[in-house]
């Protein structure tokens, strides 16, 4: 290899790199926002999503036996490996005889959110059963 070659390899590895750059008002202001989001999952949660009266709350209170940190992985009732917003919306859909939102929709981002934040500190185990 010559030499030029050399030195760009050896001036590229030693470039740091940099991530983005944010302020403590920048964290507390996302951390906010967050919060938000996970407080209208929170209501959603012990809400009757569906036509039964039952609520997500009524199977799992405070998020319990949702197991977040394991998806994606293969869920029997799907028969498929599937994420923890497929998972969501089979419950929606049976337990709760309702309509399944798209999972892209605020209101499954927060579902989601709540579910995650009951869960916080868990280590990933994806996969796991």
């Amino acid at each position: 290899m010559k030499p030029g070659i050399w030195l760009l390899l050896a001036g590229l590895a030693a470039t740091p790199a940099y991530s983005d750059e944010f302020t403590e008002e920048d964290l507390k202001r996302w951390q906010a926002e967050y919060m938000k989001v996970m407080q209208k999952g929170e209501k959603l949660f012990h809400s009757t999503l569906g036509t039964n009266q039952v609520s997500c709350d009524q199977c799992h209170p405070n998020g319990a036996n949702t197991h977040p940190e394991t998806y994606p992985k293969f869920q029997k009732q799907l028969g498929k490996v599937a994420t923890l917003r497929e998972m969501i919306n089979w419950c929606l859909q049976n337990p709760l005889e309702g309509k399944p939102l798209p999972l892209d929709s605020d209101e499954m981002i927060a579902l989601e959110a709540y579910i995650v934040w009951e869960r916080r500190g868990v280590p990933l185990a994806p996969g796991k059963h």
